[in-house]
């Protein structure tokens, strides 16, 4: 058996151990995809399109004095793991009310949505199961694939038929289907009916993420899998954030009682990192109640990203329709994006900057948030913004 030559070694003094790091940098730079990190104020003056704050609930009394409760009670952290002194009584409550509303069996809180995902990829698979994944999901997902130690087939994006055919052709065990319930890239919902009943016809089990669904789609803004009438169903289970809708932090997984029960005994990102801090579980089951009690908001959150898609479009611009609160807008190319982001924001406006890799096709984006919270006056703003501001070539 040949053995491998290792390559001849150079001796770097420590200085220049990382002089790699510098030509990458030099190397993303041509590119235009250098990414940096800008602080902003607590009185930011500017009309924020740029969060994920779609029902414009992160400065709601109800949440914020939900949040200093938790704290003020519970302390500044969770002090642990969930399995060790990290799961409050507040904790609890959060999942018990979380699975009611979303009409799930139960519910396990994360902290953040991230984790969540990689606890949901990692713990139900296995290297006997097959994942088949829309090519369009968000990174989390991706990076569960990878950690899954299963075999993933990369679908088409949003092509029910081409799952149906990577499932039929399965070797496997089992079977997972993975897909976004809303994209984050472009607003497209995933056509949740049709994935359903692909997998079941295949014995496959559905993993939706519902980080963009939340608060925005279903009855009151239930979520993907209540708009699709797959709530509470046996083989399906949602991952959430409640960084988004909720204006908090952190995540969840929603889905059958032992679904949930597997996971607190097994995902690693559940086990080894400390637990949700009471301050964002306080905030989050304050958004939720606040939402119970007034559904309209979710509607008011659509209407908003329907009437800003329109109005682009009359304006000239390539907007995508949406199908919950994200429009996202074309650019001609990277940086053309981060010059009309940073032209926009110099006009008292703040949107969201997509380029590669974080869009799968390559295509650079605005990324506008269609808070339910927004005035008409400031719906026109954002479009008078964004129309004047628009690089040559951005027309449609």
């Amino acid at each position: 058996m040949a053995h491998r030559t290792a390559p001849e070694q150079q001796t770097l003094t420590p200085a220049a151990v990382f002089d790699w790091l510098d030509e990458a940098a030099e190397l993303r730079a041509r590119a235009g995809l250098t990414r940096t990190l800008r602080s902003r104020p607590a009185d930011d003056p500017v009309l924020d399109l740029a969060s994920n704050d779609y029902l414009g609930l992160v400065h709601h009394p109800a949440v914020t004095g939900a949040a200093a409760e938790a704290a003020l009670r519970w302390g500044g952290g969770s002090t642990g793991s969930r399995l060790v002194t990290g799961t409050t009584a507040l904790h609890t409550e959060l999942e018990e009310e979380l699975a009611a509303f979303c009409g799930v069996e139960a519910a396990l809180v994360f902290s953040s949505g991230y984790t969540a995902n990689l606890a949901a990829l990692t713990a139900l698979t296995d290297p006997d199961t097959l994942i088949v994944s829309d090519a369009n999901n968000h990174a989390s997902l991706i990076d569960g694939c990878r950690l899954s130690r299963s075999d993933v087939h990369r679908a088409p994006h949003s092509d029910p038929a081409a799952v149906a055919a990577a499932l039929a052709a399965r070797t496997h065990r089992r079977a997972l289907v993975v897909t976004d319930s809303v994209f984050s890239v472009d607003g497209n919902a995933a056509r949740l009916p049709e994935l359903s009943a692909a997998a079941r016809a295949h014995g496959a089990a559905l993993l939706v993420d519902d980080a963009h669904g939340l608060g925005v789609l279903g009855p009151g803004g239930a979520g993907a899998l209540a708009a699709a009438g797959l709530a509470g169903q046996p083989d399906t289970v949602a991952t959430v954030t409640l960084s988004k809708s909720l204006g908090s932090q952190g995540g969840a997984v929603l889905g059958p009682r032992r679904v949930v029960r597997h996971l607190t005994e097994t995902a690693r990102t559940f086990i080894f990192d400390t637990g949700l801090a009471p301050a964002a579980a306080g905030a989050a089951l304050g958004a939720l109640r606040l939402l119970r009690a007034e559904p309209h908001r979710a509607e008011r959150a659509r209407e908003v990203a329907r009437t800003l898609s329109a109005r682009l479009v009359a304006a000239g611009l390539v907007a995508s329709a949406p199908d919950a609160a994200v429009v996202s807008v074309r650019a001609p190319g990277p940086e053309a994006a981060v010059a009309w982001a940073a032209d926009c924001r110099t006009a008292g406006l703040a949107v969201g900057c997509f380029r590669p890799p974080s869009v799968p096709d390559g295509v650079s984006r605005l990324r506008l948030t269609a808070r339910g919270d927004l005035t008409d006056r400031q719906i026109a703003d954002a479009v008078r913004i964004i129309s004047a501001t628009a690089p040559a070539g951005a027309a449609g």
